[in-house]
């Protein structure tokens, strides 16, 4: 019963299995780029012991709106022109965490500083929404 369910609907689950290798991909991408995902429950401990660095990189009106204390905003786009904002972290090897809405901007700003050769690099997983939903403080 299950074969025949199987070979007359294939093509969900060649579906399924494409979507599962895009999902594990990610991880797995990020693992090989040196670049660490940090959960919003984790940042604060990283803040506080290892002075990370954040860097949100959403635009100027949403970091406006919400930002995590001490953030630095530099807005995606203009992640390359102000390279030199952050040069003394890249000199002190200290932590950058980026931090985006949902994770997927940060992950791009941290690919970007990977190539310019920015170690310690971490994405908070989930990004502002996560951040959020753990009602964690944000400064307006």
């Amino acid at each position: 019963m299950i074969n025949q369910f199987v070979t007359s609907n294939w093509y969900l689950f060649a579906t399924l299995i494409a979507i599962l290798g895009l999902l594990a991909f990610d991880p797995i991408r990020r693992r090989s780029s040196g670049i660490r995902a940090v959960s919003a429950i984790q940042l604060p401990q990283l803040m506080n012991h290892d002075n990370a660095v954040i860097v949100d990189v959403r635009d100027n009106t949403d970091f406006e709106n919400s930002h995590i204390a001490k953030a630095i905003n530099i807005p995606i786009n203009q992640l390359k022109l102000n390279l030199a904002r952050l040069e003394k972290y890249r000199k002190k090897e200290t932590a950058m965490v980026l931090v985006c809405r949902s994770g997927q901007q940060a992950t791009r700003g941290a690919q970007v500083l990977r190539k310019e050769n920015f170690p310690n690099l971490y994405t908070l997983d989930g990004g502002m929404n996560a951040w959020e939903k753990e009602h964690l403080p944000v400064q307006r």
